[in-house]
């Protein structure tokens, strides 16, 4: 499916730079409004991505619109958390409500393709294997970008651009974005491992998480089953620039494994560990040009309270191809619909996720509120973001809320 040296491209409507969820998502609704769109990876498809794999029912709604919903009932289909921890198991299915009230995992190498191979099937065109290292501007809007391949490197003009090239974004960094590290970020990792549970409903976080000592560290650990004889299990802890992280992420992994190997039927090593430094909330500013824009994680569109950004990624797709589509430009029109949508919940959770980066808060809240399932199922709603502008009941209210407080008394709102 990439194109040969030979057939290198001069130009495209739109030049999306990133092939994960965010970039596939914007290339496929921006081909089916009839854009030119060229889609390219710096990486050779299938790749694997640092990821917990979990799709929660955010992340399926977006691929429902996108079509998919066939497609991932053929993989794992999950009814909820099954939450862990300071003595205590609660079983918390999907809310439902304006969203599905299913979930699904799906490894990122399968993922990750599939929806490129569907921006593909939509008309776009797809380069991989294909590094963007440059932008020449025309005054504030970028005219083209720079491609680097193995036989060289060669120009693209674009009308538009969308960079969707993850966490660390180095087009970001061309453009002048800026990561702020005074709220919360997440360090974390996954590995994939053998387990006679790979077919289990439900997936599982365990919200007492313990290093090698015995010390509880502030964060949370998984296992998301992914029906292939599989689960991917993973820890993350949570740190500010006041306090950063002192975790080493491979380890407490192994500890984690060890720890919960036997209730899990887990077997055998750790296969393919990986470990990756997130963004979160909207902490980073410049996201956008007139005809330039930041997506997904390189608008670091990642829950703070549970580092899922699949959701957001899709997400932030389709809303960038319909900002193009409609002609409006983008600039500050995309910051505000990055703070619209995401504003108030993102600096909610951050601020819940600061007061979680102490282990004594955590030593102190957590055995209570896993004695309480009401609690608990409400914190998968607000921790999941499980919230749509569509949703009016008390809980949906709270949230909002306690965003529209919370993001008042922001010293630096998100994506500003």
């Amino acid at each position: 499916m990439s194109q040969p040296p030979t057939s290198r491209p001069t130009s495209a409507d739109v030049l999306v730079v990133g092939a994960g969820p965010s970039g596939s998502a914007a290339a496929a609704w921006a081909a089916r409004a009839g854009l030119d769109v060229l889609l390219v990876d710096a990486a050779t498809f299938p790749r694997d991505k640092t990821c917990g794999d979990g799709l929660t029912p955010r992340a399926i709604g977006e691929m429902q619109k996108l079509g998919l919903e066939d497609w991932l009932r053929a993989h794992t289909v999950n009814h909820g958390l099954r939450a862990h921890g300071f003595g205590q198991t609660l079983l918390l299915p999907w809310p439902g409500g304006s969203l599905p009230d299913w979930g699904s995992a799906v490894a990122r190498t399968e993922l990750d393709d599939h929806l490129r191979t569907v921006a593909i099937e939509s008309g776009a065109r797809a380069i991989d294997g294909t590094r963007a290292v440059g932008v020449r501007r025309d005054g504030e809007r970028v005219a083209s970008v720079e491609l680097r391949d193995a036989d060289g490197s060669y120009e693209v003009a674009c009308q538009w651009l969308v960079g969707a090239d993850g966490v660390r974004s180095p087009l970001g960094k061309l453009l002048g974005r800026e990561w702020h590290r005074d709220t919360v970020y997440a360090v974390a990792g996954r590995a994939y491992v053998d387990s006679d549970q790979s077919d289990d409903p439900w997936i599982s976080s365990h919200l007492e998480l313990r290093d090698e000592q015995g010390d509880l560290v502030s964060g949370y650990g998984w296992i998301f089953p992914l029906g292939d004889g599989t689960v991917n299990l993973g820890a993350g802890t949570l740190a500010t620039s006041r306090r950063p992280a002192e975790v080493a992420i491979k380890p407490l992994m192994q500890t984690y494994a060890n720890t919960i190997g036997k209730d899990f039927g887990l077997a055998g090593s750790l296969r393919m560990p990986t470990s990756a430094l997130l963004p979160m909330g909207g902490a980073v500013s410049n996201v956008a040009g007139p005809n330039w824009a930041l997506i997904g994680d390189a608008a670091a569109c990642v829950n703070p309270l549970n580092g899922e950004g699949i959701d957001y990624g899709l997400e932030t797709g389709r809303f960038v191809a319909e900002h193009i589509a409609s002609g409006t430009g983008l600039g500050e029109a995309w910051r505000s619909t990055l703070v619209e949508h995401y504003g108030e919940s993102f600096s909610i959770a951050r601020r819940l996720a600061g007061i979680a980066t102490q282990p004594k808060v955590v030593a102190a809240l957590g055995p209570a509120g896993m004695r309480s399932d009401w609690l608990m199922t409400l914190a998968l709603r607000w921790m999941g973001n499980l919230v749509d502008d569509a949703d009016r009941d008390r809980a949906a209210r709270v949230w909002r809320w306690a965003g529209r407080r919370s993001i008042a008394r922001d010293a630096r709102p998100p994506f500003q």
